[in-house]
């Protein structure tokens, strides 16, 4: 248990010193996010948080992380390397998608082929169980690679993707407490406690962004956590066994992994790349209905939480059972934001005389408002 104290506490420090630095560099070379119409901030905000949670992380973890035989550490640290490689060099001068891709798919060949995490049964979903090997690794490769750009994606409000990474941090970090997974807590907690430091500086208004080399890194350590969980919690021998364990698993994710997944089918239905960008993500909703960051993010966060305790204390239904109600909840409250957020954007045409209602009306999409002889506003 102390090796996590440590780690959280030694992570914390680190990124609460790096931060401050990190800005002043950014101001002095000029390194900042440039607001446009897309974006939700409207003045130029350093991108190089990533770099101070990483180095809390790394360090706390090298530290403070058992390391037996055999232990995969070095292939993680190796995978981490490469997506901060990635991610930096997206934060200062761009890179395309596909390379994105590539780097993705370098650092989960480090961790599933060299580090030996990789889902190997669906406990029972569908009927399936033991999995053979390629649905194993196809699989796998999928969960990594659409949970990192999840969290790349859902980092676009001041203190989002570090509050859910957080949240997701700790969930997972305290359960492998619980089970004596030691190496797993204090990854766990060693991102926790860095991203605590880093949402000082981030929760709007923001002084500094985790950019692409801080989501990548959060997207990729909560995946190898999530699947090491799905490995762990689903084998009923565990000191901690939970049912329905893919269900769980997607709960704890919700908010991320429901947003891309929708985005994304969306951008290729309406014959786009999934990866083009938007203004259809959930925050933007919220946003849309007039949230400042704060509100959108504690939102964010206080539903992810909800889905997270229901999951555990439902488990027992079955994990058909929960990922359907789960989708039905997480589309019908999508749903409900999006035609608030299609009313709210209605143009509007007022008129004196109701007489006027029915030429009006012609009008697609507009919303008819009717000022009465006592000068009351009526919507028609």
């Amino acid at each position: 248990m102390e090796n996590v104290i440590i780690a959280t506490v030694l992570s914390f420090i680190v990124t609460y010193l790096s931060i401050p630095v990190l800005i002043k560099v950014a101001e002095v070379k000029h390194l900042f996010d440039e607001p446009d119409e897309r974006k939700s901030h409207k003045v130029r905000i350093p991108t190089l948080g990533g770099i101070g949670f990483f180095a809390g992380f790394i360090l706390a973890a090298a530290t403070c992380a058992p390391l037996a035989d055999r232990s995969p550490f070095q292939y993680f640290a190796a995978a981490f390397f490469v997506m901060f490689l990635v991610g930096l060099k997206d934060d200062l001068v761009g890179l395309s998608p596909v390379k994105k891709l590539i780097g993705q798919m370098i650092a989960s060949f480090a961790v599933i082929y060299l580090g030996n995490i990789q889902i190997h049964s669906m406990y029972g979903f569908l009927g399936m169980h033991e999995l053979p090997e390629h649905i194993s690794l196809l699989l796998t490769y999928f969960t990594f690679l659409v949970t990192i750009n999840a969290f790349n994606l859902i980092d676009g409000v001041d203190g989002l993707a570090g509050g859910i990474g957080l949240l997701v941090s700790a969930v997972l970090g305290t359960y492998f407490i619980e089970v004596g997974e030691v190496f797993y807590a204090v990854l766990g907690f060693a991102m926790a406690g860095g991203l605590a430091a880093f949402l000082i500086f981030n929760i709007s208004p923001a002084r500094i962004f985790m950019g692409d080399t801080g989501s990548l890194i959060l997207g990729l350590l909560n995946t190898i956590l999530i699947v090491k969980f799905i490995d762990v919690a689903g084998n009923p021998a565990a000191r901690l066994p939970v049912n329905s364990v893919p269900a769980v698993a997607v709960a704890i994710l919700i908010v991320p992994l429901f947003d891309t997944l929708r985005v994304f089918a969306v951008r290729m239905l309406n014959g786009r790349s999934p990866f083009s960008a938007d203004r259809n993500h959930i925050h933007h909703y919220l946003l849309d209905l007039g949230l400042n960051h704060r509100q959108t993010t504690m939102v964010a966060v206080f539903v992810n939480v909800l889905f997270i305790a229901g999951a555990f204390v439902f488990q027992n239904l079955g994990t058909g059972t929960l990922l359907v109600a789960m989708t039905f909840l997480s589309s019908l409250g999508t749903g409900v934001l999006y035609m608030l957020r299609k009313r709210r954007d209605q143009p509007s045409v007022v008129i004196t005389s109701l007489s006027q209602v029915p030429e009006m009306s012609k009008i697609k999409g507009t919303k008819i408002l009717h000022v009465t002889t006592n000068g009351v506003l009526e919507d028609k």
